[in-house]
């Protein structure tokens, strides 16, 4: 028996442009559940893909993608839109090594016409796109889709304020799924809707004005008239007064207002803005009572849903950043938590709830998050940024100025250093020594362990300046972590096992890998802790003890900690030779964690190759 015998029938949009309507909610059912089916013997996000089901059909079966742009925000609810357009055999090997990637990607397919990771871009996108369109004489239509957190984010709305003059035909879908506002949604809501988007009473809004027009002061009244009648109907006055026509908000699952209504836009000119209402979850029980905890998901049977680590295994690093939070604010009463909206991610949901008075989210806006925490230092408030390696560069121009300019004491809590696996290159941690070893004023640490990132925590707070913890992503080797909230001396690091000719400078995540294949070389192995300011006394006395140093580092080797060794060999004229290993010049794409670091040659493997060639060589 055949599961999916109207899904199977599509290979790409233009297969289902071809459906007649009545069986688009077969589809869609069916979509709903391969979703996930799929998703759960993959892993994945869930929630949010299961609640743009709908509004995904609608989109292509209305708008003639690919020549018609979409262009998705984040791009996490995009399993739908790429079931559809030819990759649905691709979604067994979805975010795994050389399979589907989880976010759009242009390479990967046309139908994903612009690639995206990091959040509220969609809208800056689909304008440039709109006007190029313009200026080439196409007839082509451009949709940005974006969620409500999104537009939390200040370059959604620099892009919304250039769109309303830029006069762009293009549409903004405003995909809302905060369950608080869904009240608006009915059948009055859903005539108005369609009533305002339709072409009779936007062709009469036009007449009116080309009429009135002769007199400006009955124009005036008429725009005020209709603007107090729209703002009484509609919570859309904000996007009217930056020059959208703004419809909604509709059932973002009702496939009987969505399809009109969009095709009711599209044919509209200038820049439209359409507001649908949804759910994280729809359609799936589990994932409706708990969006959250759906939101990224292992693998799991989904008659029996996501069930909590039974293994006792070791803690995360965002576990032991979420505990050492607690204990610190507990005896610090200055301490406040800031996060852009990554709460749960960074492990900080026990502090909002201790101390909600002290614990801001601040939305996706992780320059306002910098600059924030900035204010709070000057006033003598000790404030720790708890953010992805990723996302900080996005506020990389408020921590240069803001910030270690002023040499405030602001502390990054930097998760997801390094590779992260599944989520790839949008998502890869691989920047951050690089773009902060060259600010000054900055410390910048990396434990080997989960009691060093305890003991490094304290310490940065306890700085009076700017320092940053970077962490990787999953558990460490397994050290235990003291209830103490002691520190350790600022660039200072630590012979962890004595050898022969051979010294690995191991930086962070690297020592285990490191201490593995020095046992095989009888090589001394040196757990840096410190890039900034670096040991200069501790690798000069390793150049002088060994023929060979090799650095390794879970990082770019374009000015990375290896650059800071290399300039401090340099500086004191050392003889010995230098090795560097680092991640290559590249975007290193998504697969699984331990096997993107045996390919970039940062496991032990690698390092025992390093070492015997360069042995071999002398």
């Amino acid at each position: 028996m055949n599961t999916y015998p109207l899904l199977d029938t599509i290979d790409h949009p233009a297969q289902l442009r071809e459906l007649d309507r009545k069986q688009l909610p077969q589809l869609v059912e069916e979509l709903r559940a391969f979703l996930v089916e799929s998703v759960s013997r993959t892993g994945g996000h869930l929630s949010s893909n299961l609640g743009t089901i709908e509004l995904t059909v609608a989109l292509h079966y209305v708008f003639d993608t690919p020549d018609d742009r979409l262009v998705w925000d984040v791009g996490h609810q995009t399993y739908a839109h790429k079931i559809l357009t030819g990759r649905r055999a691709g979604m067994a090997r979805l975010r795994g090594h050389g399979g589907v990637s989880g976010f759009p990607k242009r390479s990967e397919s046309p139908y994903d016409t612009f690639g995206v990771g990091h959040s509220s871009t969609s809208i800056s996108a689909a304008l440039g796109m709109a006007l190029a369109s313009k200026f080439k004489g196409d007839a082509r239509r451009t949709v940005a889709i974006i969620g409500d957190g999104a537009m939390s984010a200040g370059q959604a709305f620099e892009a919304l304020n250039n769109a309303g003059v830029a006069d762009a035909d293009m549409l903004v879908v405003l995909n809302d799924n905060d369950m608080s506002i869904s009240h608006p949604v009915g059948a009055l809501n859903k005539y108005l809707a369609r009533a305002l988007s339709g072409s009779a009473f936007n062709a009469a809004r036009r007449a009116g004005e080309k009429v009135l027009g002769v007199s400006p002061s009955l124009l005036e009244f008429a725009n005020r008239v209709e603007e107090h009648v729209k703002g009484m109907l509609t919570p859309g006055t904000l996007f009217e007064e930056l020059g959208f026509n703004y419809i909604g908000p509709i059932d973002g699952h009702d496939l009987n207002s969505l399809i009109p209504t969009l095709q009711n836009l599209q044919k509209l000119k200038g820049p439209q803005f359409l507001h649908v209402v949804t759910h994280k979850g729809h359609g799936y029980k589990l994932a409706e009572t708990d969006p959250t905890l759906y939101h990224g998901v292992s693998r799991f049977e989904p008659e029996i849903g996501v069930e909590g680590d039974k293994s006792g295994g070791k803690p995360t690093y965002t576990q032991v950043f979420g505990q050492w939070l607690c204990d610190m604010a507990a005896v610090e009463p200055g301490l406040i938590a800031i996060t852009p909206a990554m709460g749960e991610g960074s492990g900080m949901m026990e502090f909002a709830e201790r101390f909600p008075e002290r614990y801001f989210d601040v939305g996706i806006a992780e320059q306002h998050a910098i600059t924030f925490a900035a204010a709070l230092a000057c006033e003598g408030m000790r404030p720790v940024v708890a953010i992805y390696s990723t996302f900080l560069q996005r506020g990389f121009d408020q921590l240069l100025h803001d910030v270690a300019l002023q040499n405030l004491p602001v502390v990054f809590a930097l998760d997801r250093s390094g590779l992260v696996g599944a989520d790839g290159p949008t998502h890869h941690g691989a920047f951050d020594l690089s773009y902060l070893t060259c600010i000054p004023n900055m410390v910048i640490m990396t434990p080997g362990d989960e009691k060093e990132c305890r003991e490094m925590l304290s310490t940065a707070l306890r700085h009076d300046g700017p320092c940053a913890v970077r962490y990787p992503r999953g558990p460490g080797p397994g050290a235990r972590t003291p209830d103490t909230l002691d520190g350790l001396p600022i660039g200072k690091g630590e012979i962890r096992r004595r050898g022969k000719n051979v010294a690995l400078l191991a930086f962070g995540s690297m020592l285990t890998p490191a201490l593995q294949a020095a046992a095989e070389i009888d090589a001394t192995v040196v757990n840096m802790r410190f890039v900034k300011p670096i040991d200069r006394e501790l690798i000069a006395q390793m150049a002088r003890e060994h023929s060979l140093l090799i650095s390794i580092e879970e990082n770019a080797l374009i000015g990375g900690a290896g650059a800071e060794v290399a300039r401090v060999l340099d500086e004191t004229g050392s003889p010995a030779r230098f090795v560097r290993m680092g991640l290559p010049d590249r975007f290193i794409d998504h697969g699984e964690q331990s096997r993107l670091l045996a390919q970039a040659g940062l496991d032990k493997a690698a390092i025992l190759r390093a070492a015997r060639t360069c042995q071999e060589k002398e």
